[in-house]
């Protein structure tokens, strides 16, 4: 009998880990896909900040794939996923995640290599009613549909909820083995990884992409804003997670860097931005993104000044490089009330 071959849609949390295993255990050869939007770098702050030094810097999908003892495959679509974060069809969730446009996206791309790889079809960790905007019952179909997988797509841990696909028509994929999770309880997924043997799994109900989290929302439809244009590169919205941001005047913003792990991340970016840093006191590196005028660089030294050693000092000297040219500014520090709330973003 031929062995049939599956490729699984590897996030690097604990549903995908189980929907892969729940199908390996029936004879189907698997491997994994995972793909690089620019918006899931896990392991980034963790690996910077101190706050975050206790969390796991790995990369949880190749660790999924470790565990399962599969092949991963990791694809870059970052230009190609542009359009699903700038255009969503179906809109965004309660920030700027695309999660529905992300997910037939996601299986479109997949079906795409399964086609050229001669596989039989795709498997997810999905689970119904488990997400508000890609896992309702009614968008099961919409992400079948749009993508192209159609009945190709398996979602082993909720399929009894949802009608027979080919593979289990046809029989490569016996359905009584299959589940019938629903909700947003972990509770049946953690009891599975438990009968499988997982351990130290990525936390049940995270997620690692930046779009779902209002903060890092509010800084993408800043620089939009900012740049009258709904675009970004990758070292955009890699900086946008990083640091303090002010915006004092529409045309600068501020990314000042909060620890010593911030500043070194930072510094690697120092010759494609205007910069500023106290030299008088102790006190962190800053970015200015934008086009600031000379009166723009002394209030921003003023503020520079203000989250340095020399808060308290009459004055504080704060080096400035300017394409390449290097000169100082004494300012006296900005006092912490006359920084307006809307300046933060």
């Amino acid at each position: 009998m031929q062995q049939r071959k599956a490729v699984a849609l590897i996030s690097g949390g604990l549903d995908s880990m189980l929907a892969a295993r729940v199908v390996q255990e029936q004879g189907v050869h698997v491997e994994g896909i995972n793909f690089f939007t620019g918006f899931c770098v896990e392991g980034h702050t963790h690996a910077i900040r101190k706050k975050d030094k206790a969390k796991s810097k790995r990369n949880s999908a190749l660790w999924v794939a470790e565990q399962l003892g599969i092949q991963l495959h990791i694809i870059d679509i970052i230009e190609e996923y542009k359009d699903v974060v700038i255009n969503p069809k179906h809109g965004y969730g309660a920030h700027l995640n695309p999660c529905l446009d992300c997910k037939i996206f996601m299986v479109a791309k997949a079906n795409e290599w399964r086609r050229d790889n001669a596989f039989d079809f795709i498997l997810t960790g999905e689970v119904i009613g488990q997400r508000p905007m890609s896992q309702r019952k009614e968008t099961m179909p919409v992400v079948a549909g749009e993508s192209g997988a159609d009945d190709l797509l398996l979602r082993p841990l909720c399929a009894k909820n949802l009608p027979p696909t080919l593979p289990e028509r046809e029989g490569w994929i016996d359905r009584d083995a299959l589940y019938d999770f629903s909700g947003r309880s972990r509770k049946p997924q953690m009891a599975l990884a438990t009968a499988f043997g997982f351990e130290d799994y990525s936390q049940p109900a995270g997620g690692c992409c930046f779009l779902t989290d209002e903060h890092y929302s509010d800084k993408l439809a800043d620089l939009w804003r900012a740049r009258g244009s709904r675009e970004y590169e990758l070292d955009d919205i890699m900086l946008l997670k990083v640091g303090r941001h002010l915006r004092p005047r529409p045309n600068f913003k501020m990314i000042i860097a909060r620890e010593e792990g911030e500043t070194k991340f930072l510094k690697g970016y120092r010759k494609a931005f205007t910069s500023m840093n106290p030299v008088s006191h102790s006190g962190p590196l800053v970015l200015i993104d934008g086009d600031p005028t000379e009166d723009d660089l002394k209030l921003a030294a003023s503020l520079t000044a203000r989250y340095s050693q020399g808060r308290e000092a009459e004055t504080v000297e704060v080096e400035v490089v300017r394409d390449g040219v290097s000169r100082r500014l004494v300012v006296p520090p900005m006092p912490a009330h006359k920084i307006p709330p809307e300046w933060h973003i």
